[in-house]
């Protein structure tokens, strides 16, 4: 895939991100790619589904499952508005995920080189490549702007 390409798909995550946002989850959207189309798409749920893996880059992998009918995603990109945090850098590295790309970095809980760097550990038996920074910027306002309005409502976030 050409690099050229990463902002389409990251604004594709990140519309997902939005349906997060709207739906008051941590606006955190991904996308799967194979061959420059999307296979797999999703949003964080982990409060409506009160499930803690319910992460968008773990469904948006189940997605794509379907589409191979098979876990291995050779040659697929996974796209996030935001840095996989360690059980999806895990997912994504035993899913044969080509290439991690990002938006925004995650100080607290980040997968991909905040805190660990899952995806490129030269103990594990498979790595994916890691790019990041891809339309940070946006990225980082929405994740702003929706934690401003957690702490003007006090809603408790998961």
């Amino acid at each position: 895939m050409d690099p050229t390409d990463y902002p389409h798909f990251m604004e594709m995550a990140l519309r997902e991100a939005q349906l997060a946002f709207e739906e008051n989850e941590v606006p955190v959207g991904a996308v799967v790619v194979f061959e420059n189309r999307v296979i797999g798409r999703g949003h964080n749920r982990t409060i409506a589904l009160a499930d803690a893996t319910a992460h968008a880059e773990i469904i948006a992998l189940s997605a794509a499952y379907g589409h191979f009918e098979d876990w291995r995603l050779e040659e697929c990109y996974l796209f996030s508005t935001l840095e996989p945090c360690v059980m999806c850098s895990g997912a994504a590295v035993l899913s044969r995920i080509k290439t991690i790309v990002y938006g925004a970095s995650d100080p607290k809980f980040g997968g991909c080189g905040s805190i660990f760097t899952i995806p490129t550990e030269i103990k594990l038996n498979h790595r994916c490549e890691i790019v990041r920074g891809v339309c940070e910027d946006e990225i980082a306002a929405l994740m702003r702007l929706f934690f401003q309005q957690v702490r003007q409502n006090k809603t408790k976030v998961n």
